[in-house]
């Protein structure tokens, strides 16, 4: 295995050195699952300005238990066997949109540590650290600092990149990817954002805008054309698209599953060319070629097992390039309704169960980081299942901390946690980027006295707004600044 260059010399029992990296870290963050695993971000290097290796140190804090570490840092986005040890950390590239993680060689899951590769054991003593590596694209722009992901906590904002090489800890090595094939792993990050009056929902990808403008809206049951109030609707997204520099506008139209693809798929195409005639005649740019396709039932959005769900999947798409910000103006402080201060209270299982928000941070690309932490404040055990039992309709893969949304209300808008899609097929899979609940992380939601976790969410933040309504499960709704 050919290897990258480094400024430390490699010892040759990588499990007993690990507990000898005392670098000082870049960043920290602690687990959601198990309790006394801290995280910290030690080493993040742009190699031959295309490659970037992050090394993460866990130690167990704690003093009495040996912690298991192996099942916190796989990438649950992956087919169940490539989930291997360290495949789950990466970086967020915010202004592209893309969650980006390690490299797959063609005979091996990640570019990344290995617990049987690497000899690094199964469990962490109590007081000890073992050091991790992963290898994977650089983010675009060359920027200074990067935002460093994983499955175990909230991300790592402002990590600084180095352009020096690695120093690593005696007994790791580091392979070098352009010495065999590897194959790119990157996730589209879409951040979907809401009207409320549900007329449309909009899904930045960073490329593009799709917006979902409701069918219950623009059309009579049945029927393909345009309703009166379809006019305000449409006046709408005319602007987003006069605002883009895209020459081409795709309008499709889709149904949910109730019916059958002989009355779907005609009245689908009908509703796109409805749309697509009524956006031509109210865009002002010049030069925009607007293309009509229907699609049917076969592209669902949403579950169609719920009438939210089925709704939301009766739409016509309008996709275009996205726009380019506009210039910044004020932040608005006009306070939002709700309770003041970043507190919440509630019951679970009978136990008093509090929430405190711990920011509500801009990262570039217009994305934001909500962080939260509940904490189980009465004498027994309690399970505390509403961060996920609301909003099915959103169709993630697995159950995550996704019952959790932004208001802009003087802009009356609607921000939902952030998605990362993988392709699937024909098919598209979403996960929340937010706190996952699943698989080995099903305990999550479970709080014994006194215990408490910090949750996340990603999503995209509107530019001018101050101050937000944040709503979290089924706490009472508080006014948080954008820091």
């Amino acid at each position: 295995m050919t290897t990258l260059p480094s400024s430390a010399p490699p010892s040759s029992t990588a499990a007993s050195s690990a507990a000898q990296d005392t670098r000082p870290a870049l960043a920290r963050t602690s687990s959601t699952m198990t309790e006394n695993l801290k995280v910290e971000v030690v080493g993040l290097n742009r190699v031959k300005g295309k490659h970037l290796i992050a090394q993460v140190r866990l130690t167990n804090t704690g003093s009495e238990k040996r912690l298991p570490w192996t099942g916190e840092l796989g990438d649950n986005t992956r087919p169940l066997g490539e989930i291997r040890w360290a495949s789950g950390i990466g970086v967020l590239d915010a202004r592209a949109r893309t969650w980006i993680l390690p490299y797959q060689p063609a005979d091996f899951p990640c570019l990344c540590s290995d617990q049987d590769r690497d000899g690094l054991g199964y469990f962490i003593d109590p007081g000890e650290s073992i050091s991790l590596y992963a290898v994977m694209p650089a983010p675009s722009g060359d920027p200074s600092t990067a935002t460093v992901v994983t499955p175990v906590g909230p991300p790592m904002v402002e990590v600084p990149i180095s352009d020096d090489p690695p120093v690593t800890p005696p007994g790791m090595t580091i392979p070098d990817p352009d010495a065999e094939p590897v194959t790119t792993v990157t996730r589209r990050l879409v951040a979907p954002s809401e009207s409320l009056d549900r007329s449309e929902e909009t899904a930045d990808d960073g490329t593009d805008l799709h917006v979902n403008l409701s069918s219950d809206l623009l059309f009579a049951v049945n029927k393909a054309t345009l309703t009166p109030r379809a006019k305000v609707i449409l006046a709408r997204t005319a602007k987003l698209v006069d605002a883009s520099s895209g020459a081409t506008v795709q309008v499709e139209g889709h149904a949910d599953s109730s019916g059958n693809d002989a009355i779907n798929d005609p009245l689908s195409t009908r509703r796109a060319q409805a749309v697509r005639q009524a956006l031509s005649r109210v865009v002002t740019r010049q030069g925009v070629d607007f293309q009509a396709e229907g699609y049917g039932s076969r592209r669902p959005l949403y579950s169609n097992d719920t009438d939210e769900g089925r709704r939301r999947n009766r739409r016509v798409t309008v996709t275009f390039a996205k726009p380019q910000p506009a210039a910044t103006v004020a932040p608005s402080t006009t306070p939002a309704p709700g309770a003041t201060g970043l507190t919440g209270t509630g019951k679970a299982d009978g136990q008093p169960i509090s929430m405190e928000i711990t920011g509500l941070r801009k990262l570039p690309g217009g994305l934001g980081l909500l962080t939260y932490r509940i904490t189980n404040q009465g004498a027994e055990e309690a399970w505390f299942n509403e961060l996920h039992h609301a909003k099915d309709w959103m169709s993630f893969k697995y159950q995550a901390a996704f019952n959790v949304t932004l208001t802009d209300v003087e802009a009356r808008r609607r921000y939902l946690p952030a998605r990362l899609q993988v392709a699937d097929g024909d098919s598209v899979d979403s996960y929340c980027a937010c706190t996952d609940v699943s698989g080995v992380r099903l305990s999550t939601e479970k709080f014994g006295p006194g215990r408490q976790r910090e949750f996340w969410s990603l999503f995209a933040l509107p530019e001018t707004a101050g101050t937000l309504k944040v709503k979290i499960a089924d706490f009472a709704d508080l006014q948080v600044p954008v820091g």
